[in-house]
């Protein structure tokens, strides 16, 4: 949940600094996790102009008179943008588990911010207890593929899909249920929601943002994953009170 910048990539041409100060200033004031890693990489920078946020894309404001626009791999496909030089680096930080993000401009990539998050104390404990309460596990995640499957792997996550839009989420929630599995969704951020709302069980961290605990039905007051197979646990007791009732 404290993800730090590991490395910064700039196309020929690209002052270092100048990247480091639009990226900040594109998500000055955001609450996503990336954002307080580029707050904390270059602190005090003053938010940019004409903003907009790209739902599970990212953000793109004016810097300096230029519009930018700061995102995932998606984005830069998306806008038609080639990796050019940094497409090398871009490879080698995605096979370390890394998650990307693309300065742009225009369908030219300015610069690739490479991120690098250590699992939450707990994560994993909480994983092998949901197995051992005979639950699946499965990762969504909006992060590039090879960063997902990483997290899996170091958590004990049986599978992991990464890439994925908001909607896209909701749409693998809907295709388990269609399986006719009863699903509960973990999430705090606001690409969550639509999957917390989704599911048979949304749970929300407290420490997410606010769409996520308002879409969600149960709100952990920690943000300590070993909480989700206790509250499972909790749900469990209280319906066997209710039918001892």
């Amino acid at each position: 949940g404290r993800p730090r910048l590991a490395a910064l990539h700039v196309a020929p041409g690209v002052a270092r600094a100048f990247a480091l100060e639009a990226a900040a200033r594109l998500q000055a004031g955001s609450e996503h996790p990336l954002a307080r890693a580029l707050a904390e990489a270059h602190p005090g920078a003053a938010p940019a102009e004409d903003f907009r946020a790209l739902p599970g894309r990212g953000v793109e404001a004016v810097v300096e008179g230029r519009r930018l626009a700061l995102g995932s791999p998606r984005l830069l496909a998306d806008r038609g943008a080639a990796a050019g030089a940094l497409a090398e680096a871009a490879e080698a930080e995605a096979a370390e588990g890394r998650t990307l993000a693309w300065l742009i401009e225009g369908d030219r990539a300015l610069a690739l911010f490479s991120f690098e998050d250590a699992p939450r104390a707990g994560a994993a404990e909480a994983v092998a207890a949901l197995h051992a309460r005979g639950l699946r596990t499965l990762l969504l995640s909006g992060d590039h593929p090879a960063a997902a499957r990483a997290a899996a792997s170091r958590l004990g996550v049986a599978e992991a899909e990464g890439g994925l839009l908001p909607e896209d989420k909701q749409a693998r929630i809907a295709a388990l249920a269609r399986e006719g599995r009863h699903v509960a969704m973990v999430g705090d951020g606001v690409n969550d929601a639509p999957a917390l709302a989704a599911a048979d069980c949304g749970i929300a961290m407290g420490s997410g943002t606010d769409v996520a605990i308002e879409a969600a039905h149960i709100t952990l007051l920690r943000p300590d994953p070993r909480l989700v197979p206790a509250a499972l646990d909790l749900a469990r007791a209280t319906r066997g009170t209710i039918a001892r009732n």
